[in-house]
Formats: C-alpha cells, structure tokens, sequence
C-alpha cells in the first residue's frame, strides 16, 4: 500500500514537472533585444505566452518552451508601427487613396518589414470609416489604426477633387463625433491635399481634434502663394499634433524646414520641436529629399517618428518600405536604436496607443526580429539623387499577438526528414 502511495506520488511530480517544463509557448533564444521604452539594448531571451510578453531575461531554460527559436545574431525589437501609410484598398476606379488602386492591402505589405501596426493616414473620411472599418480593418491580420481625414469624403478622386478642397466637406462636429465613436480605432483626425490659400482644412481639424481630444496629422502645402510654416507650426498646432513629410521640398508651393540659402533650420522649426510638435518622415513618392534631410539631420534634427506614406507611387520608387526608411536614416548616422524607437515606441505615444511599441512583461507579443547587413548600399530620394550607407535592415521573422506571421528563413519550423 505504501509503495503504491509512492509511486503515485512519484506520478504526480512527474506530471506537474512535464507541465511546468513547458511555462511558454515561444522562446526566442539569444537575440540582441532593443527595447526603447525599457532602455534595453543587449542580449537577451523573451519568452512568450498566449498572446503577451510572458518574459525577459539574459538566459531564459529553453525547457520552458514549447517551440524555441534561436534567433542569435539577430536584432529583437517590438512590432514595427508606421503611422503614415495607406491601405483603403478597393475597386472603385475614381476613388484613387479612398476605396481605390492608389492604396494597398495592408498584410502584403506589412508583416514581410517587420510592421505589426500601420495607421492609414486619412483615406477614410466620417462618411466612408463605416466602409473602410468593414473591408479592411475587420478582414486583415495586421492591426489597422487610422486618421480620420477632415473631408467627410476621405482621399476621394484627385488631390485636387471638389471632395478635397470644397470647404463644406469639412465638418469638425461630424469627424469628431466618428472619431469618438470609433476610438479604438481612429487616432486622430489628418489634414492634407488641401491647395487654397487659407486655414480652413487646418483650423476646422484642430476644431475636430479638440472635440475628439485626439491629434491632428498635417500634410502641408500645395498652396499659391504659399502658407506659413511659422504660423502653422506655432499658432495653429497644439503639442502632441503631427507634421509629416518633414523633409519635403516643394519650393513653389511649400517652404521648406532648412533654408536653401544658408542650409540651416529655421529658427521656429526648433521652436515648434520644443512646443511639443511630433516631425514625422512620410517618406511617400515626393516627400522626402536629401536636400533638407541632410543638412536638418547634420544639425542633429532627426524625425521623432519614421513613416512610409505607403501607396502604390511610393512602394517601387525611392521609398519602398519601413526598413529602406529606417537605413536611409542610418545613411545619415541615425543610430540603430534611435530608428527603432522612432519606428516603435515614439511611434506608439505619438498615436496614444501605449499599450504598443514595447516588449515590457505583460506587453502584446508584436516582435520584429531584424538582420542588420553590412556592406555599401544606396540609398535614392525624390529627386533622384543617393547617398550611401554602411547598414541595410532586413527583416527576418515577424511575430504579431504572439503567433508568427513571416518567417523569411523557416526558422520556426522543424527540419524535414
């Protein structure tokens, strides 16, 4: 009797054992984790656990995984968020951004760059979020956030479309109350395409912006005679607002952050940075030009949040993708930690979704794991002109809620026999 008791017993131990030897779903083994939020920059394990950060450690027992990926050589960092792209993908052949050929479905061109979330930036405006929500928001894997636009009518047709420059289109009172409506959704209202001389686009997003109490995305110029950045920057957004394509150059229709004729910032450029304003890439088809990124990033003005402005006349050019954007910077001796951050946890407090951009214990398991070549590359802007780097970020496995979702050299599956 007594020895049946014992082996039962032994039984027992045995069985919590086995149970307790697997505490986590995935371990990924021996990567350089760099986490900005947790000032984390070194070697170390992360283990995951239905769907979150279960933990972080120098040496986590690879028995306490069910899977374990060695990911040693690699760069850990969390999901990627691009908080300027444009997904409203569809079929309509007048809708161009909204609902048309100009935009992209989100999952080709997201988990294969390490990108867990991307913001569409305005194509959906109070009219159309319902339709935009339904087909792309509720059917993709990869987590969709959005401005909404201030038009009622989104990016429909032209830029230079009555749905993007008729005054009565913007209606604060309706965005912001889609805004709240749909707030787990929706960050912020945008401003953009608009080419008359005058603050209405701008002055009614605020308005939405207040009511709805969340930041406003500006895209700026277009405008004959052209509008003051000055004013813009220092009377017209709040702290906490987004000026994106930073490091454009329209000289008809913009001014520009560095002055041609000295290659030095204007001085209420920095003016703005300490106000609080948030200066974002955009890189898009014509948004970004050496010729102002080079001499602003020279005078240490480097952009607290690197986008895409993602579409189809951005994807194949001088932009292509969140990692081209992040080198590009590194072209410009942006440190690898500070284009991250810019990528993930600045990216994460510019759109108020702090529970994004970190891997903190608890966190959602949305991890990029990276390759960092070396070597010579190019690098192209609008205007056609390169420089060179040292570094090309690749991406070589994408994990979003816990479950990986790319896998560039199989390194989560079983070898064949």
């Amino acid at each position: 009797m007594q020895n049946r008791f014992f082996l039962a017993f032994a039984f027992f131990i045995a069985a919590q054992f086995s149970v307790n030897a697997q505490t986590y779903t995935t371990i990924l083994k021996g990567g350089h984790l760099i986490d900005p939020k947790n000032n984390i920059d070194r070697v170390m394990d992360v283990a995951i656990q239905d769907g979150k950060i279960a933990a972080i450690a120098q040496n986590i027992d690879p028995k306490l995984g069910a899977q374990v990926i060695d990911v040693s050589g690699k760069y850990v960092t969390p999901g990627l968020i691009d908080i300027h792209g444009h997904v409203f993908a569809g079929t309509d052949h007048d809708g161009q951004l909204e609902n048309g050929f100009s935009s992209l479905p989100a999952d080709g061109f997201t988990f294969r760059v390490g990108v867990t979330t991307i913001v569409d930036a305005g194509d959906a405006g109070a009219e159309t979020f319902d339709l935009f929500k339904k087909n792309v928001i509720d059917k993709v894997q990869t987590r969709v956030l959005a401005f909404l636009n201030i038009s009622k009518k989104g990016m429909y047709g032209s830029e230079f479309s009555s749905e993007q420059q008729n005054n009565s289109f913007f209606d604060a009172e309706l965005a912001a109350n889609v805004a709240k409506h749909y707030s787990d959704h929706i960050v912020g209202i945008k401003v953009a395409h608009y080419h008359k001389s005058d603050w209405v686009a701008v002055d009614r997003a605020v308005e939405a912006g207040k009511l709805a109490g969340k930041p406003i995305m500006v895209d700026f110029g277009g405008t004959t005679p052209r509008l003051s950045l000055e004013e813009l920057f220092l009377r017209k957004m709040r702290p906490g607002d987004i000026f994106t394509h930073t490091y454009g150059q329209l000289i008809k229709t913009k001014e520009t952050i560095v002055d041609l004729e000295t290659n030095k910032l204007y001085p209420y450029v920095l003016e703005a940075r300490k106000r609080g304003i948030i200066f974002d890439v955009g890189h898009g088809g014509g948004s970004f030009t050496f010729s102002q990124a080079l001499p602003a990033t020279k005078q240490g003005f480097y952009p607290e949040t690197i986008s895409t402005d993602l579409h189809t006349g951005s994807m194949n050019s001088a932009m292509k993708d969140q990692l081209n954007v992040m080198s590009k910077f590194m072209s410009m001796d942006m440190s690898l930690a500070n284009v991250v951050k810019a990528s993930t946890w600045s990216a994460a407090k510019a759109i108020k979704h702090e529970e994004l951009g970190h891997l903190s214990v608890g966190a959602i398991a949305d991890v990029a794991v990276l390759n960092l070549r070396e070597g010579k590359f190019g690098f192209y802007d609008v205007a056609r002109y390169k420089n060179e780097g040292k570094n090309l970020l690749e991406c070589e496995m994408t994990i979003k809620d816990g479950k990986v979702v790319y896998d560039l050299n199989a390194r989560s599956f079983p070898v064949a026999k």
